[in-house]
């Protein structure tokens, strides 16, 4: 069974570990496994600026580079502290839980898809309940 992939122009994917860039509309079929994240997966180091995002960038590099990937449990560890040092929730101590686990199974991709709901769950803690401002009835 093969994964197809089609591309805008311009489009970045990145096949285990390499970044390549489409030129023109583009159709890829893979045929063997291999590492693969399309470009709006990504995310460069300097976007990595919170706990969740910082624990999202470091299971791309275990992800990408399997070789290496040893070396970045140490990332992906300290992150996941931090992430659980600042999420209480318990629905995100459970989303912190299987992300573990899959990161343990070596299924960083999706340990990947996991990241995204901590993400989303920090993002919604960060921006705190919501004001008046926006609406929000009072409560009853």
């Amino acid at each position: 069974m093969s994964l197809r992939i089609s591309l805008r122009d311009g489009e970045k994917v990145v096949v285990n570990g390499a970044v390549l860039r489409s030129v023109g509309r583009t159709n890829l079929s893979i045929e063997s496994k291999a590492a693969i994240l399309r470009g709006r997966d990504l995310m460069e180091p300097q976007q990595a600026t919170s706990p969740a995002t910082r624990l999202y960038h470091a299971c791309i590099c275990a992800y990408v580079d399997p070789e290496g990937a040893a070396g970045h449990q140490d990332r992906i560890l300290t992150a996941l502290t931090e992430v659980m040092a600042t999420l209480h929730m318990p629905v995100a101590k459970a989303a912190a839980a299987s992300f573990a686990r899959l990161v343990a199974m070596s299924d960083y991709y999706r340990a990947l898809v996991e990241c995204r709901s901590l993400i989303a769950m920090e993002n919604a803690a960060l921006a705190g309940p919501p004001s008046m401002a926006s609406g929000a009835a009072l409560p009853a």
